[in-house]
C-alpha cells in the first residue's frame, strides 16, 4: 500500500485537532506533521509536531515537503482583536502555507472555508474567505478540495456566546433548511473531521491528477464521512 504524508494546520483548534485523531490510526497515513504555536500534549509514532513562528514560515519551508496539505487555520474578528489580524491568520497565513507546499511538491490542498465565502461578499468575513479560496485555486494544485460547512456545532473549549446561542437554536432550524436552503445547515464538526479524513485517505495522487477541484457543502460532507 502507498501510504502518504500529511500536513494539518490548525492542528490545536476545534477541528483541526479532530483530523490529526482521525488520521494518526489510518492505514493510509505515513506521518501527519503538524505546525504549532505550541506544541500539545499528544504523542503518537506517526505524529511530527514542530514549533513554528508563523509569521517567518519561510524558515520551516523543510517541513512542507508532504503530499497533502489540510487547513483547518482560522480565528474570529473578536478573538484576532482586528480585522487586519483576522485577515493575516485566516488569510495570510494559509496562503503562505499552501504556497509552500506548492513548491515542495504537495500534490493536494484541502481546505476548511466557509458558507457563503466569496471575494466579491460586501461581508468582511465571507470575502476573506473567498479571497483565499480564489488566491489557493491559482496556485496549481493538481487537486483542491473546499470545504463550505455554515455553523460548526460540537464541545468547544473556548466560549463564544453566538455561536453557543446558534447552537442551541439550530437543531430546529436545520429541520426547516430543505432544498436550497440546505447548505445552510449546522454541521457537527467532528462530521466535517471525519470527511476530511475519508477524502484525504481516499486520495490517488498519481502523476495525471490534476486541475481537479471539489466544493463540499453540507450534503457532500455529510456523505464523505459516512
Amino acid at each position: 500500500m502507498t501510504t502518504i504524508r500529511v500536513m494539518v494546520l490548525g492542528a490545536t483548534g476545534f477541528t483541526g485537532s479532530m483530523v490529526v485523531d482521525g488520521l494518526l490510526p489510518r492505514d493510509e497515513v505515513a506521518s501527519v506533521v503538524t505546525p504549532v504555536r505550541r506544541e500539545a500534549d499528544r504523542q503518537h509514532p506517526k505524529l511530527v509536531q514542530r514549533e513554528v513562528n508563523f509569521d517567518r514560515l519561510d524558515e520551516y519551508a523543510d517541513l512542507f515537503e508532504v503530499d497533502v496539505i489540510v487547513c483547518c487555520l482560522g480565528t474570529t474578528i473578536r478573538k484576532a482583536g482586528s480585522q487586519q489580524v483576522f485577515r493575516k491568520v485566516d488569510y495570510g497565513y494559509p496562503l503562505k502555507a499552501a504556497e509552500l507546499g506548492r513548491s515542495r511538491g504537495t500534490r493536494a490542498f484541502v481546505l476548511m472555508s466557509a458558507i457563503a465565502s466569496s471575494s466579491s461578499s460586501n461581508v468582511f468575513y465571507n470575502r476573506v474567505k473567498g479571497e483565499l479560496e480564489d488566491s489557493v485555486s491559482g496556485l496549481g494544485y493538481p487537486f483542491l478540495s473546499i470545504y463550505r460547512p455554515s455553523l460548526l456545532l460540537g464541545d468547544r473549549e473556548e466560549h463564544r456566546t453566538a455561536e453557543a446561542l446558534g447552537m442551541k437554536a439550530m437543531p430546529l432550524l436545520n429541520r426547516a433548511m430543505i432544498g436550497p436552503l440546505e447548505k445552510y445547515r449546522g454541521i457537527e464538526a467532528d462530521t466535517v473531521a471525519r470527511a476530511m479524513v475519508n477524502e484525504v485517505c481516499g486520495l490517488s495522487l498519481t502523476t495525471d491528477v490534476k486541475d481537479v477541484v471539489r466544493i463540499h457543502e453540507y450534503p457532500d460532507i455529510v456523505a464523505l464521512a459516512r
